[in-house]
């Protein structure tokens, strides 16, 4: 549960992209911790007024997990080009969904495979 309640920020093109692959994928998906619930509660601004600093589409993301200090780095980007081993994880992936739409210096509590974890979010570059 992200306890914190930031706010989820996302350009017009990844939101449109996004909120159409996750009404196909799974309507029964809209719990409090999925990609339909974010995405419902998403402020769209146009793609130019984005925060620098903010995850979106193919972002290159380094996030901190707090419980084990444990460094992450990774890309977010649509399913058909996850790749774990080039360390590109899907938006629909539990992290993927946690993480789309946060900015640098935010933290979120999300239910993982492994348990509830918290993350904060270390660096954000664009791949644009």
């Amino acid at each position: 549960m992200n306890t914190q309640r930031n706010h989820v920020i996302l350009g017009e093109d990844d939101f449109r992209m996004l909120k159409q692959f996750a009404e196909n994928f799974s309507s029964s998906n809209a719990n409090e911790m999925s990609l339909s619930y974010e995405l419902n509660r998403a402020i769209v601004v146009e793609n130019d007024e984005l925060p620098p600093d903010s995850i979106r589409l193919n972002s290159e993301v380094k996030v901190r997990e707090l419980t084990t200090n444990k460094e992450m780095e990774f890309s977010i980007v649509m399913p058909a080009y996850a790749d774990i081993k080039q360390k590109k994880i899907s938006v629909l992936t539990p992290m993927g969904a946690a993480l789309i739409g946060l900015c640098k210096g935010e933290t979120v509590e999300w239910k993982m495979p492994a348990g509830m974890k918290k993350f904060q979010v270390l660096d954000v570059r664009q791949n644009l």
